[in-house]
């Protein structure tokens, strides 16, 4: 037969009172960045999928269409690198793009053993319909900040990733 170890009594001193434990995500949020920061990337992507929800496009084929239509054709390499997109999930993302008719792969221009990826015309009425969200979705994650404050944010979290 084996006995039961003897439960510890709860220390009052460790147990905090209700509202210290309703409080507690918004002090830890305050003291730590790196917490709140990631809570804010979980409710901003929570917001992406809302607003795509129902869309032909992921945020990561969105991003890849409008980087094309803004520089032009690039490699795999290229997009994944200035989208900061795994090479992995990139590889997905162009592969549903095609499918859809709305990218195709060429011969590099300047690199004739690299495949650069074009937008077909279809791409264009895709990326305007996408574009045109992008408003709600920032309206939807961002809502409870001013106009000047997202700004802030904008520079804030820019200058965290090194971006000039």
């Amino acid at each position: 037969m084996t006995a039961t170890p003897p439960s510890r009594p709860a220390s009052p001193g460790r147990q905090p009172e209700a509202v210290d434990r309703d409080r507690y995500f918004s002090r830890l949020a305050q003291e730590r960045p790196d917490i709140a920061m990631c809570r804010a990337t979980t409710l901003v992507a929570r917001s992406i999928d809302e607003e795509l929800a129902g869309h032909r496009l992921t945020v990561a084929q969105h991003l890849v269409l409008k980087m094309l239509n803004d520089v032009g054709p690039c490699s795999q390499q290229e997009l994944s690198a200035q989208l900061r997109i795994d090479r992995s999930v990139m590889v997905g993302c162009i592969d549903g793009l095609e499918d859809s008719g709305l990218v195709r792969r060429e011969r590099h221009p300047r690199d004739r053993r690299a495949y650069a990826v074009t937008l077909t015309p279809e791409a264009g009425p895709a990326l305007v319909e996408a574009e045109d969200g992008v408003p709600r979705l920032l309206d939807r994650a961002f809502g409870t900040l001013t106009a000047a404050e997202r700004r802030t944010l904008t520079r804030l979290v820019g200058k965290i990733l090194d971006v000039s």
